[in-house]
């Protein structure tokens, strides 16, 4: 019987580790309009409306490597592409470096870091029904996006972010694409929507194009970061309620894989070493 997880699982706060915790408050703040919601001196917790979206964790010492697995790009999803245009905006009034722009068919999109070099997307949704499928799968493409056309629509400012933004997917640098596509298809349910040639692929819950991206483009067979080095610490995917989650742990520890924690939350590494906590959302 084929696993799924959750139809409405989304990702929640994305955790990150950086070298220098008020550097990176004002960036998040004044280039992509993130509100700060609370910090301390070594943590700071920042999102849009109510909830957190990035949790950022200093550490100064905190090595930056390449060539490893980890932490891709985590994606900021607006709510209309009016919202896209402010942000592209944004951008240009910072005068902040962007490394491309897509569209991608479901989406489009613009391509950034942070001081780090944390990856950056934000974007925006097109309706489901605009979707581009080949022969009845989806069909994300990457073509270039049209800047004049997008900075044609909204009311012309660099306001902060919508508060119905979410991080919409997250993408990852594995291992190996065959041992990632197990781990989160078979073991977490996430359902397969796109290969991109032999280097990687997307899943996701309910019919979304993609909550999880996996790629193998930092090398096959790409080791693991060292320990608390700059990128992701972890990311949270939100299920429903704990009859949703209580399957997943079962599936996990049928597959002899190592979970922290109960059938309510717990965190479990991917065969690449990436970490994820699942949670049940709250309500609200």
């Amino acid at each position: 019987m084929t696993a799924h997880i959750d139809p409405v699982a989304r990702i929640g706060a994305v955790h990150l580790t950086i070298s220098d915790l008020g550097r990176s408050i004002r960036f998040y703040e004044s280039h992509l309009g993130f509100a700060l919601h609370g910090w301390d001196e070594r943590t700071a917790r920042l999102g849009a409306g109510d909830a957190d979206l990035l949790v950022l964790s200093q550490c100064e010492t905190a090595p930056r490597v390449r060539g490893t697995t980890g932490l891709y790009h985590f994606a900021i999803l607006v709510p209309s592409r009016a919202d896209l245009a402010r942000a592209l905006r944004r951008l240009v009034e910072t005068d902040t470096v962007m490394q491309g722009a897509a569209d991608h068919g479901v989406s489009e999109a613009l391509y950034l870091a942070d001081p780090d070099g944390n990856g950056i997307e934000i974007y925006r949704d097109r309706r489901r029904d605009e979707w581009p499928y080949v022969g009845g799968r989806l069909h994300m493409t990457a073509v270039p996006l049209d800047f004049d056309d997008l900075l044609a629509v909204g009311d012309g400012s660099g306001a902060g972010l919508a508060r119905e933004t979410v991080v919409g997917h997250v993408h990852l640098h594995v291992s190996r694409l065959d041992d990632a596509e197990r781990f989160y298809v078979e073991m977490l349910g996430f359902d397969l929507m796109q290969r991109y040639g032999h280097t990687a692929l997307f899943v996701s819950a309910g019919g979304y194009h993609h909550h999880v991206g996996l790629n193998t483009w930092a090398g096959v067979g790409a080791p693991p970061p060292p320990p608390g080095a700059i990128g992701l610490k972890y990311f949270v995917v939100q299920v429903s309620d704990q009859a949703t989650l209580i399957p997943v742990a079962e599936r996990l520890r049928g597959a002899g894989v190592v979970i922290d924690g109960d059938d309510a939350a717990f965190l479990v590494r991917d065969p690449s070493g990436n970490a994820i906590t699942f949670e049940i959302r709250p309500s609200m």
